[in-house]
């Protein structure tokens, strides 16, 4: 490389120190929790899949992985679907909550994830469900997520990765979880998702 090629010219110290000071995000990464499901295709493989674009996503760390849960369909009539496996990725992340929204939207669409219709099959939903404490109502992203509370295919597997976690507004994940039960959300001990190195 000659020195003629602009690239290779360091910028000003100015510039580098504007950019670093308007992004305060760099030395104070947030928590989110991030659930993922699929029903349909390699669930497992998919499910991998997307906790390794999510630690490929700069700016954004997987801390933990749960276990995989094996659950019924929502909001559907039984068997009118095949079985989901669900799991609760933790993250610590750069990316506003917008942002990070995005690259969830773009995991699914690399997974082919097709919306045409409400809780119909899917190769992968991935959903964040608390951004640090964040509550916000904003339509494109509603923090903590809205149904998270009561929902057995998020609760379980989030406690099993961090037992003391709150849902700003609902309590804690233990009580939450003591409230909605475990029916149809069934551990598979035989699965186990890796967690990026």
């Amino acid at each position: 490389m000659t020195s003629s090629d602009p690239t290779a010219q360091p910028g000003p110290t100015s510039v580098a120190d504007w950019v670093d000071a308007a992004d305060t995000t760099l030395s104070n990464p947030k928590g989110a929790v991030i659930a993922l499901g699929s029903n349909l295709g390699n669930r497992l493989e998919i499910l991998q899949g997307a906790v390794d674009a999510l630690e490929d996503t700069p700016g954004v760390r997987v801390k933990a992985v749960s276990p995989v849960y094996e659950t019924e369909p929502w909001g559907v009539d039984p068997g009118s679907q095949p079985a989901y496996f669900n799991a609760v990725v933790l993250v610590r992340t750069t990316l506003p909550p917008a942002a990070l929204l995005e690259r969830g939207q773009a995991i699914e669409e690399a997974f082919e994830r097709v919306r045409d219709e409400r809780w119909g099959p899917r190769t992968i939903d991935v959903d964040i469900v608390t951004y640090q404490d964040v509550v916000s109502d904003d339509p494109g992203l509603t923090l903590p997520h809205p149904r998270a509370h009561e929902r057995a295919f998020v609760l379980v597997p989030w406690h099993d990765v961090d037992p003391s976690a709150e849902v700003p507004g609902h309590g804690s994940v233990e009580e939450l979880v003591d409230g909605v039960g475990h029916a149809g959300v069934v551990l598979r001990a035989d699965l186990e998702l890796r967690l990026p190195e």
